[in-house]
């Protein structure tokens, strides 16, 4: 049941996020993956364009809740850390530009493990003017 160390779901993830030549890493490992960008004052906007996204590269299957369920559970992991836990934009005047990749596969030895999710965010967040953000990451990972 051992975690494989060259089958690390979130490392890669991370990588993959802010390197694209880490892409084809996880493309050997046989793991689905998609790619995008999102930016807003609006949480609920950046959640729909990460959903939206694995669901139309097909990383997960849309009329299966688990695999949204676990997605939404990684995404919201992943803006805590870009948010340091206070997953609050607008309401509190922060904007995010941010980065994403979901990675989905088995990080185990074992193939009954079944498979997980990974969503790594890389942007910037803060004030809605330009020039007044910082760096920022988040990583979320979930069994589906």
């Amino acid at each position: 049941m051992a975690l494989s160390n060259d089958r690390l779901l979130g490392k890669m993830a991370m990588l993959g996020v802010l390197d694209e030549s880490y892409l084809s890493e996880i493309e050997k490992q046989g793991w689905k993956y998609c790619t995008g960008k999102a930016g807003s004052m609006d949480s609920q906007k950046v959640v729909a364009a990460i959903e939206t996204a694995a669901k139309n590269e097909g990383v997960i299957h849309t009329g299966i809740y688990r695999e949204t369920h676990s997605l939404y559970h990684a995404i919201m992991e992943a803006f805590h850390g870009v948010t340091r836990g206070q997953v609050q934009l607008g309401t509190v005047l922060r904007t995010v530009g941010l980065r994403f990749i979901v990675v989905r596969g088995n990080p185990y030895e074992k193939k009954e493990e079944g498979d997980w999710i990974a969503v790594a965010l890389y942007g910037t967040i803060g004030a809605p003017v330009k020039g007044l953000e910082h760096e920022a990451i988040g990583l979320g990972i979930n069994h589906i």
